[in-house]
């Protein structure tokens, strides 16, 4: 199922989510967290800015109502990026969390970014002699 309030996408499943083609960001949220709330108006305003893009979406799930396969919601909000023609590929957004930062992920190189936060993770487990 999926409706729309304030032009975020509300999911209840994978079909949103693993849409090939759209890039879709997803806020999987608790209704009783603090943190979820204080996003809130950023995701309000992050769905207004790309309600008419033809392949960016901006979702949000009920993560404990719901729950998508492949995805692992360790905390709230936990924030997952399924990026378009990518086969099921789940990245975790790790970014800031301004609207100026989410933008700057979306509309950038995304795969490329967490591509780059991958190496540097695997870069920080090895010292130099």
């Amino acid at each position: 199922k999926q409706w729309y309030q304030r032009r975020v996408a509300i999911t209840a499943g994978e079909a949103v989510a693993f849409d090939e083609t759209k890039d879709v960001l997803v806020e999987f949220y608790a209704p009783w967290c603090g943190h979820c709330k204080q996003l809130t108006p950023i995701w309000d305003e992050l769905g207004e800015k790309y309600k008419d893009h033809e392949s960016i979406v901006i979702a949000k799930m009920d993560s404990t109502a719901n729950e998508v396969a492949d995805v692992t919601v360790k905390g709230f909000p936990t924030l997952k990026f399924f990026p378009k023609e990518s086969g099921k590929k789940v990245v975790d957004y790790s970014g800031g969390r301004t609207l100026e930062d989410f933008v700057a992920f979306l509309d950038g190189d995304h795969d490329a970014e967490a591509e780059d936060d991958k190496a540097d993770e695997d870069d920080a487990d090895h010292d130099e002699l």
